[in-house]
């Protein structure tokens, strides 16, 4: 049995998700005619009391739509140096939208309002217009930590004063809104756009959901089409995100819990000096005196997937598909690997 950690995109439909997709009712979505679809696009934008939704092919895809939306030439995107939006999705902020980025620190890959404030450019003729800020939760580069709204707030309020726009890579949103028990609602009220990711935790095949107002729905939709993002019976892949909003949220609590143990396993190894804080279903180590890709061969020999996130650094990620049976497993594999 291997037990893959790589990433929570590696999951399998469930065989209730199977059956919705099956029996999805569907029709051509870029006409606007597939029910699925329409009905996955107002579900979520519903929750967060958004008005509306557009279904992507991917996160990339709706974050890089939302970009686009909100900057243009001679502008410019705050975000941290290890959001996402900037580090994995191929030079999209360039290349899709020609915006300049100014990349923050921050620690755990949060943003503090006073260095957002800091980095907001004049208005001189040498500099870009700051028209964005971006922000992610969780924090993949963080490892999964997460914003709360009373940290949130003073950026909002910083953008609302000087007229940006507010971006969130939601890719592992629910990740955190089950830790912290905040509304939806709330949320949605702080971003003018927020990118959901269905495929991670949430445990779908593929499919990402960007949700905003009407008026800029509308804008995105015609750069989806644009980038290639226009998908016709779209239903059976909208059903298994409907599947997933009404089942698999709260078990999210569940890949939490198996994380934070197989965090406490690592750091009792010897090859690990440090264990980033485990808060969802994230973890990551810093490596002693042993490089990462060594690190990951002695894994792969006991029947273990994880990644290399840096220069001494691993990823591991509980997901759906890792269960108590794996866990367990997982403990007595990692006691087998000598340093």
């Amino acid at each position: 049995m291997i037990i893959d950690l790589r990433s929570d995109t590696l999951t399998k439909p469930t065989s209730g998700m199977l059956e919705a997709m099956w029996s999805a009712r569907v029709g051509d979505d870029v006409f606007g005619e597939d029910p699925t679809v329409n009905a996955l696009e107002e579900k979520l934008a519903a929750m967060f009391g958004m008005e509306a939704g557009l279904f992507c092919p991917s996160g990339t895809m709706t974050n890089q739509i939302a970009i686009r939306l909100h900057t243009g030439l001679q502008t410019e995107v705050i975000c941290h140096e290890h959001s996402h939006i900037y580090l994995y999705e191929g030079g999209g902020i360039m290349s899709n939208s020609n915006a300049s980025v100014k990349l923050l620190g921050g620690e755990f890959g949060k943003l503090r309002p006073e260095d957002v404030l800091d980095a907001i450019n004049p208005d001189d003729v040498h500099a870009p217009e700051t028209t964005l800020v971006s922000l992610e939760n969780t924090m993949n580069k963080g490892g999964g930590s997460i914003y709360t709204l009373s940290e949130i707030e003073p950026v909002y309020n910083l953008c609302k004063q000087h007229g940006l726009k507010l971006h969130l890579d939601g890719a592992r949103l629910f990740n955190a809104l089950v830790e912290t028990g905040e509304d939806p609602k709330d949320w949605g009220r702080m971003f003018d756009t927020i990118s959901i990711c269905l495929s991670k935790g949430l445990g779908c095949p593929v499919g990402s959901v960007l949700i905003g107002s009407q008026r800029d729905i509308k804008k995105a939709r015609k750069v989806r089409k644009a980038f290639g993002g226009g998908m016709r019976q779209a239903g059976f892949l909208a059903s298994a995100g409907i599947y997933a909003l009404d089942h698999h949220i709260d078990r999210l609590k569940e890949d939490h819990r198996r994380a934070k143990q197989l965090g406490k396993m690592l750091e009792r190894h010897e090859m690990i000096r440090e264990v980033f804080p485990v808060v969802t279903n994230i973890v990551i180590v810093k490596l002693k005196d042993i490089a990462p890709a060594l690190m990951l061969e002695k894994l792969s020999n006991v029947g273990i997937k994880a990644v290399r996130f840096g220069k001494d650094q691993v990823r591991f990620v509980t997901h759906l598909d890792f269960d108590e049976e794996q866990l367990e497993q997982f403990g007595r594999r990692l006691n087998e690997i000598k340093y």
